[in-house]
């Protein structure tokens, strides 16, 4: 075990440190050299959705929670909230380098509303959720956003320790509210489901009275 790690770690930080880093970096300084700046922002959040293919452990922890759940939460319904997460972190995050908020402004109210919705929807979403943040903070996803934030920070002559770093912690928050918001889709379309069966159940109930009525 131990020899298969050291390897393994090995490979990994060879590939961050020659691959993943610089290309991410120059990609940074090549976008931040468009005429649009503002158009950062959408390429931005288009680079969070597809990255989180790349990122191993959040297909792990898709796959264990479809297991867990029975198909409840299917594979497809993570991947899509995990995408749609990463994607608003990485696009908050090149605005933060173009206008530089301060990230207190991101982080402080979105944990607020993840909090208050752990409040509101069913107990296994809210451990998905906060699992779900730490795993899409992960290395794959770290290697690669972060430079890309450096370099893009770096060629607009901005401040890299308060505009360019940051973009981890937004990527480790924004799946806390996505999963939350689908648990709560989740529980209020649950609530409408067993509303509507008792209901279906009464007027079957009530036709063969009827029936019996009229024999």
């Amino acid at each position: 075990g131990f020899g298969y790690t050291y390897i393994g770690l090995v490979l990994f930080l060879c590939g961050a440190n020659v691959g993943f880093a610089p290309v991410g970096a120059y990609l940074g300084k090549e976008l931040a050299g468009l005429s649009l700046r503002w158009i950062l922002v959408p390429i931005g959040a288009l680079i969070g959705y597809y990255i989180v293919k790349a990122e191993p452990a959040i297909q792990v922890l898709n796959h264990q929670v479809e297991a867990v759940t029975n198909g409840a939460i299917s594979v497809k319904m993570m991947n899509r909230c995990m995408q749609i997460g990463v994607a608003a972190s990485v696009g908050l995050a090149m605005l933060r380098v173009l206008t530089g908020i301060s990230i207190q402004w991101f982080v402080i109210p979105g944990y607020i509303i993840a909090l208050v919705l752990s409040r509101l929807v069913p107990d296994i979403f809210i451990g998905i959720a906060f699992d779900s943040g730490g795993v899409a903070s992960g290395p794959m996803t770290s290697t690669f956003l972060l430079p890309l934030s450096i370099g893009v920070c770096e060629a607009l002559g901005g401040n890299l320790m308060t505009d360019a770093f940051g973009v981890v912690a937004l990527v480790a928050l924004t799946p806390l509210i996505a999963i939350q918001l689908m648990g709560l889709v989740y529980k209020l379309k649950t609530a409408k489901r067993t509303q509507t069966v008792p209901a279906a159940i009464a007027d079957d109930c009530d036709m063969i009275v009827d029936l019996e009525e009229g024999d």
